[in-house]
Formats: structure tokens, C-alpha cells, sequence
């Protein structure tokens, strides 16, 4: 070491990064080094195909959201990336830029009273149907009767 306090380091402190090399590897470490690197190749191509699978489903969703709504699909450029690939964020992202884009909102139709009728007219049909639960639970309870008069109160009702 030298008098100069200016240079305090030596020369040989600066070969601290030595890697040492190993001539006779073992085919082991072979084996296990040709091993990663068939892994990390198949983990590069597995994330490119994610990426492809990725993309074409979002330009998917994009396209069906546009066609759905009567949208020009050249919009879908303006979308940005880093928007959820889900119909519902694409329909709320369209909802709010509808005006600068030129297309107008399309409002929620209502159902017509002709739908109203009809439905009421078959939830009151059903109303008092046998369900397919009930109707097993009755198999089950005559299956299970121990007498005569048990099945005939059961079919009967309480009535006899």
C-alpha cells in the first residue's frame, strides 16, 4: 500500500467480481442447465401465445360490443389499451365518448305491456304447479309408506 491517502484502494481489491470456471462439470449441472434453458424457451413461447390469445379475444369483444351497438369498428383504434377487455367496460367507455366519436347513446327499451301480460299470464299458471322437487318428495314419502292407509292419506289427502 502506498503512502498516497488519495488512492487507498490497491490494485488487486479490484478483481472482486471473479467468477471462478470449473473445467470438469459434472453431467449433472449438464443435464440441469440443458433443462432451463428448454423451460425458459417453452415459458417464452407459452407468454407469446398468451399475448396472441390475449389480444384476439379483446379484438373480439371490441368487435362484437361495436357491431351490437351500431358503432363503426375504426373506433375500436381509439380505445385504449389499458381498458378491462369486458363488454361492460367497452359499453361504459363507448356511453361516455359517444359525442366525440358521433354516434348517439342507444336508451334501454322498455319492455312492451303485451310482454308485462304474457308473463303475468304464465307466473299465474305456475303459481300452483307441482314443482319436479315436490313431485319427488311425494314419490319418496309413498316409497317410504309403511301401510295401505298411509299411501291413501297421502294420495288422498286428509280428508278420508
Amino acid at each position: 500500500m502506498s503512502n498516497n491517502r488519495d488512492n487507498y484502494w490497491d490494485d488487486e481489491d479490484e478483481d472482486d467480481d471473479f467468477t471462478p470456471s470449473y473445467e470438469s462439470e459434472t453431467d449433472l449441472v449438464k443435464k440441469l442447465r440443458k433443462a432451463l434453458k428448454s423451460e425458459q424457451k417453452r415459458n417464452k413461447e407459452l407468454e407469446s401465445s398468451l399475448g396472441e390469445l390475449s389480444k384476439s379475444q379483446r379484438e373480439r369483444i371490441l368487435k362484437d360490443v361495436f357491431a351490437s351497438r351500431g358503432v363503426n369498428p375504426k373506433v375500436a383504434a381509439f380505445v385504449p389499451n389499458d381498458l378491462d377487455a369486458s363488454e361492460d367496460a367497452i359499453a361504459a367507455w363507448l356511453d361516455q365518448n359517444a359525442d366525440v366519436f358521433g354516434f348517439e347513446v342507444q336508451p334501454q327499451q322498455e319492455v312492451s305491456q303485451q310482454d308485462v301480460a304474457a308473463l303475468r299470464q304464465m307466473d299465474a299458471v305456475t303459481h300452483g304447479a307441482l314443482s319436479p322437487d315436490k313431485s319427488e318428495d311425494l314419490a319418496f314419502r309413498i316409497n317410504n309408506a309403511g301401510s295401505e292407509d298411509e299411501i291413501l292419506k297421502l294420495i288422498y289427502g286428509s280428508q278420508s
